[in-house]
């Protein structure tokens, strides 16, 4: 696959920024990074197991960070309970950076339609706020979710996608993609990337542990995207026994700079389970034991910092 060049961007001696609900900071103030998962998340496929608890979300961000978490990404798109002045509120009183996500999901997951124009939204709310706030407009977004299809891309996605496409060049978002099932890696990046012109740098590939093919997982890391392993905070997950090898591999193949990890908590049973303190009390602790403290470093510090930043043009 030919990969388009990264546009131009902001001077160079002007260092790019992650996007905080809280406001820009430079990427190192990340420190140790869930690099995807949900304090907050509603959808039709899980009734009854809603995350909306803010005391929830508070005692998982407070444990995470006695654990030495200090930011998480959250993934939540627009229309699935975002809840982003609580993510505002909830930063301030744990110290926790917080990323927060525009985008759009598949549509099993909305039970109305979509605004028209998504591209303006997903605009919006990265450069100005999300609507609906009470004072005005809330907290920026720092992400843009999108979704593909199991082994392909469908109408709906790439719409979505094209529109995320059309919202990271107007903003210098980075683009987040969930891959249902880990498939369909390829002809997300022939899309986003070959068509479409979004740089590799700035496309997060969500779920790639879900399909252990290392075969495929390489060559989505020689694209230059970032690779997130996620779900292992979802209890019995079946791919959970890869992971380590997966991440093993791929950093004996010299693309531990590639690397992110999340823990994807997308229901109240694995928040009870597991949650989001799972990533900092036992997933990090037990790659330092089996991959070394360097990849380590590099998963949960250094790749986030650059992964999560941006030149932002607004």
């Amino acid at each position: 696959m030919t990969r388009a060049p990264a546009p131009r961007g902001r001077p160079a001696t002007e260092a790019p920024t992650v996007r905080t609900v809280l406001g820009d900071i430079p990427g190192d103030r990340l420190g140790v990074c869930d690099s995807h998962d949900h304090l907050f998340l509603r959808t039709p496929r899980l009734p009854g197991e809603e995350l909306a608890d803010s005391a929830a979300a508070e005692r998982q961000l407070r444990e995470f960070a006695a654990h030495g978490g200090g930011g998480l990404v959250q993934w939540t798109p627009y229309g699935m309970g975002r809840h982003m002045g609580a993510l505002a509120e909830l930063s301030r009183r744990t110290g926790v950076h917080v990323v927060a996500a525009t985008g759009l999901h598949q549509a099993v997951h909305y039970d109305r339609q979509p605004p028209a124009d998504l591209a303006e939204l997903f605009v919006e709310e990265v450069s100005h706020g999300v609507r609906g706030a009470v004072c005005g407009q809330g907290p920026r977004a720092g992400l843009i979710k999108v979704a593909g299809d199991f082994h392909g891309i469908g109408p709906h996605a790439r719409r979505t996608m094209t529109a995320a496409a059309e919202a990271h060049h107007a903003t210098g978002a980075p683009v987040a993609v969930h891959l249902e099932l880990g498939t369909g890696a390829v002809e997300v990046l022939d899309l986003l990337c070959d068509r479409l012109e979004v740089p590799p740098s700035s496309v997060l590939l969500g779920h790639l542990g879900r399909c252990p093919d290392v075969r495929m997982q390489r060559e989505a890391a020689r694209s230059g995207a970032w690779l997130v392993f996620d779900g292992p905070s979802r209890a019995h997950h079946a791919t959970d026994w890869r992971l380590l090898d997966s991440l093993a591999e791929l950093a004996e193949h010299g693309y531990a700079d590639r690397l992110l990890l999340g823990g994807d908590t997308v229901t109240a049973t694995a928040r009870d389970e597991t949650g989001v303190p799972h990533v900092t009390r036992a997933l990090r602790p037990r790659i330092v034991r089996e991959l070394g403290a360097e990849p380590a470093r590099r998963i949960f510090v250094d790749n986030p910092a650059r992964a999560f930043a941006a030149h932002w043009k607004h």
